[in-house]
């Protein structure tokens, strides 16, 4: 992915001896271009890129495809030690091996300046990421400001004015993601994960009890009340027209019941049901209601994988989102997923805000979505993975060289071929790489850059 492409290798000019590349012809071969549209799930992102002289051609039959291209041309311009740049003759041809190729970052633990997105988005397109995952709130602040419901953002951010999302900041994330053949999908992950959310509106967390008596505290969203429902339609209403991709990201993980045991209203509730003390079926009668709202939204949806786990009645089309567990537990989970005929994401092995000892990148370009005991219809049924850089130690000042150049490992997985999985090589390339990417940021990895000797001098 970084400096190799499923190529058909380097050819001799028809020219002899250096030349001049006068130009580089796009052209997008298909009716429909999408350059007014938005990238998708099924967006076709396959290239081919000839370079000769006099001129280069890159060919797509989608504009998502050509923006990756353009990339990839980039990447085969070198320069020599008197700063004269130059590009080997060469033909390529070039598609993804998984649709979803994407970033997670959190903005609730620490509030993520506007700029810090938009520098993430430009570099993910240079890494051929297709998806920014935002995980925009969270239980410690909610800085999404809500048409609907702005008591949501003013109760609920760490600030009213200063650490939030307005519509216009969060237009301009989507249009610069577009831009760059990314998608962008927010997540609002419920019922828990929810305690700024009551901040900004009362009734929607269930009331935690000591004894007989309230404490004080609040659990989960209250699944009982009607208003919790009407509050959620308004919600998922106003976030399917605000985000115009075709899914919503709902969470459902790590749900804690300690509250709702002690809620005497709740338990009550749970024996007209029938639930006995299985507060998971509490739980799959919120996650179901919810989805039959978000359904009529005309959105398709994601959630982590407990929901799945909890055996929660889901649409043929949910997305599974597996996290959890060490290696022998993530591909048993991805097996019975697709044996049970879901599609699925992988972000176990790639939660880049664990730092160890050493080039752990090479733990993350080993992972591989596909590697669980199944079969190939299985198989086919896991669209791709996620990076995650959750945010409960990181913020705008340590981001960068938290997740770059690491997360270009996994950009790398899942788009070159299965094969393609030489670490020495990789080690290479992704020097070289990294070196391009310092040209926007500063990234912490040991490598030596001759630009930036170059530009010292």
């Amino acid at each position: 992915m970084f400096g190799i492409a499923k190529r058909q290798g380097p050819r001799k000019s028809r020219l002899t001896g250096p030349s001049e590349l006068t130009e580089l012809q796009v052209w997008i071969t298909s009716p429909d271009s999408e350059c007014d549209g938005y990238p998708s799930v099924t967006s076709d992102e396959s290239y081919e890129l000839s370079v000769d002289l006099p001129y280069a051609v890159l060919k797509a039959p989608k504009v998502w495809g050509a923006l990756h291209g353009l990339e990839t041309f980039s990447q085969l311009v070198y320069e020599d030690q008197y700063g004269a740049k130059s590009i080997n003759s060469t033909a390529i041809s070039d598609f993804p091996r998984f649709a979803h190729r994407g970033i997670l970052l959190d903005s609730s633990r620490h509030f993520l300046p506007l700029k810090v997105i938009l520098a993430n988005l430009e570099t993910m397109a240079m890494n051929k990421f297709n998806v920014f995952h935002w995980h925009i709130v969270d239980d410690q602040s909610f800085p999404y400001l809500s048409r609907t419901f702005p008591q949501l953002s003013q109760q609920g951010a760490y600030h009213p004015y200063t650490h939030v999302y307005t519509p216009a900041d969060v237009k301009m994330v989507i249009e610069f993601g577009r831009l760059r053949g990314i998608r962008v999908v927010p997540e609002f992950d419920t019922p828990g994960h929810t305690q700024s959310w009551g901040k900004g509106k009362f009734y929607l967390l269930t009331p935690c009890y000591s004894g007989s008596k309230p404490s004080g505290s609040f659990g989960p969203v209250n699944p009982i009340l009607n208003t919790t429902y009407d509050f959620m339609s308004q919600f998922f209403k106003e976030i399917s027209t605000v985000f115009p991709d075709a899914y919503v990201h709902l969470g459902g993980d790590e749900v804690d019941f300690t509250c709702w045991k002690s809620n005497p209203d709740i338990q009550k509730f749970m024996d007209q049901q029938g639930y006995g003390q299985d507060y998971k079926k509490l739980e799959s009668f919120y996650i179901q209601k919810l989805l039959d709202i978000v359904t009529t939204t005309h959105k398709g949806y994601m959630i982590w994988q407990e929901v799945f786990d909890n055996g929660v009645k889901l649409k043929p089309d949910t997305l599974i989102h597996v996290w959890k567990g060490n290696q022998e537990q993530y591909q048993s989970e991805m097996a019975n997923v697709t044996s049970a005929g879901y599609k699925t994401l992988l972000s176990t092995p790639w939660y880049l805000n664990r730092i160890s000892y050493g080039q752990d990148w090479h733990g993350h370009y080993k992972a591989d979505p596909q590697d669980f005991n199944g079969t190939e219809e299985q198989k086919k049924l896991v669209i791709g993975g996620e990076a995650c850089l959750w945010g409960e130690y990181v913020d705008a000042t340590n981001l960068t060289p938290r997740l770059w150049p690491r997360a270009s490992a996994v950009a790398e997985r899942l788009w070159s071929a299965k094969d393609v999985t030489d670490i020495n090589d990789a080690f290479n390339r992704l020097s070289v790489h990294r070196c391009r990417m310092v040209d926007f940021l500063l990234f912490i990895f040991m490598t030596y850059c001759t630009m930036t000797f170059l530009t010292i001098l």
